[in-house]
């Protein structure tokens, strides 16, 4: 009896290494992906761009002689009339220097007077000889000369009441003052920009374009709306484009005014959205998310099916992209109906197995 166990048991494990030699590996788990389905529509390319209100006529206004500021009559965000006082020089050198031109015409008008008066009087003792033609030229250039530097001082004089006048510095346009640089007592030199005035009635929405979108954005279609009041979009058309770009932000401005025309509140916040076509061939819409890279350039993982069964192996396909909407791309290259990898892209392998995750999305 002793002697039959130990021969069972001897054989036991013989017999399970007999049983694990028969048995069959179980089966590698495939990666599961989601996917979408690549279909073409001749869909508009959509930028976004933000900008600012801005008004189209907007003038800095500044004295046309320098000196100490006595009065300040505006505040940012008040509204002037054409004509209205906006700040006052001190005058006291400019009257003084308007008596002296004044004392300086007066003086040259006695002396042309008097030049005149000895020109006609040796012009009537001429006709008896008694008067050289030398006395006589002498009187007639006299005469000239006072009369000319009388006529110079008065010109003076005018010029000096027309910097008299600059000493007030007035609107040339109606509308709101945006900007005030300066303060009483300061001192400003001539030409210095002291208010900003801003005309509401033709407001418009500035943008910068990168180079790249300068081809379609003059043919594309435009909406805009306030930070504000996103829910009020409203149609805007191009008024200009600059055509060289800023120095520092290589940019082109844009400039854009309300199709109807509506108020706008200056200095908003603004979204700019573009409509432009891709062109003659069609694009299809994928998440941004399906986007890789293939030696530097877009591509997707294609999933390759042999058969009905939810299954197949990844390939990775270039891809043109034509633009961007926010978490989409548009791109061109694979064929209509080819399913590619929306998600995990970064664990992709060309030839790797995987199963499908659900119906496929489509876009």
């Amino acid at each position: 009896m002793k002697t039959s166990l130990t021969a069972l048991f001897a054989a036991a494990p013989v017999a399970a290494m007999l049983v694990a030699c028969g048995s069959k590996p179980a089966p590698e788990a495939l990666r599961a992906v989601r996917t979408a389905e690549i279909r073409y529509d001749k869909t508009p390319v959509t930028d976004r761009y933000v900008g600012t209100v801005q008004s189209r006529h907007e003038v800095n206004e500044a004295f046309r002689v320098g000196g100490k500021v006595v009065k300040r009559k505006v505040d940012v965000g008040q509204k002037v009339r054409e004509g209205d006082v906006l700040a006052v020089l001190d005058d006291t050198d400019f009257r003084l220097a308007e008596e002296a031109a004044r004392q300086q015409l007066t003086a040259a008008s006695s002396q042309a007077r008097l030049a005149e008066s000895d020109r006609q009087r040796l012009n009537l003792l001429k006709t008896d000889g008694s008067v050289s033609v030398s006395d006589d030229e002498k009187a007639q250039t006299g005469a000239q000369t006072t009369s000319a530097t009388a006529q110079a001082e008065g010109k003076k004089l005018e010029l000096v009441r027309n910097r008299l006048k600059y000493t007030v510095l007035r609107a040339s346009q109606s509308g709101v003052v945006t900007a005030v640089r300066f303060e009483v007592g300061e001192v400003v030199a001539e030409g210095q920009p002291m208010v900003s005035i801003a005309n509401e009635g033709e407001p418009e929405i500035v943008a910068d374009l990168p180079e790249d979108r300068l081809a379609t954005f003059k043919t594309a279609r435009y909406k805009a709306w306030l930070a504000s009041a996103p829910e009020q979009s409203f149609d805007v058309v191009l008024r200009e484009l600059s055509p060289q770009a800023a120095a520092q932000t290589r940019t082109y401005r844009a400039r854009l005014k309300p199709a109807v025309p509506r108020a706008l509140p200056l200095g908003a916040t603004a979204t700019l959205l573009v409509e432009r076509p891709v062109g003659e061939a069609p694009a299809a819409v994928i998440p941004a998310s399906a986007i890789t890279q293939n030696k530097g350039q877009p591509a997707v993982w294609v999933v390759r099916r042999a058969g009905s069964e939810p299954v197949g192996t990844v390939d990775l396909t270039g891809v043109s992209v034509h633009g961007y909407r926010n978490d989409e791309v548009l791109v061109s290259g694979p064929p209509a109906g080819e399913l590619i990898v929306t998600a995990g892209v970064q664990k992709m392998a060309p030839g790797l197995k995987v199963a499908l995750a659900g119906a496929p999305r489509t876009f």
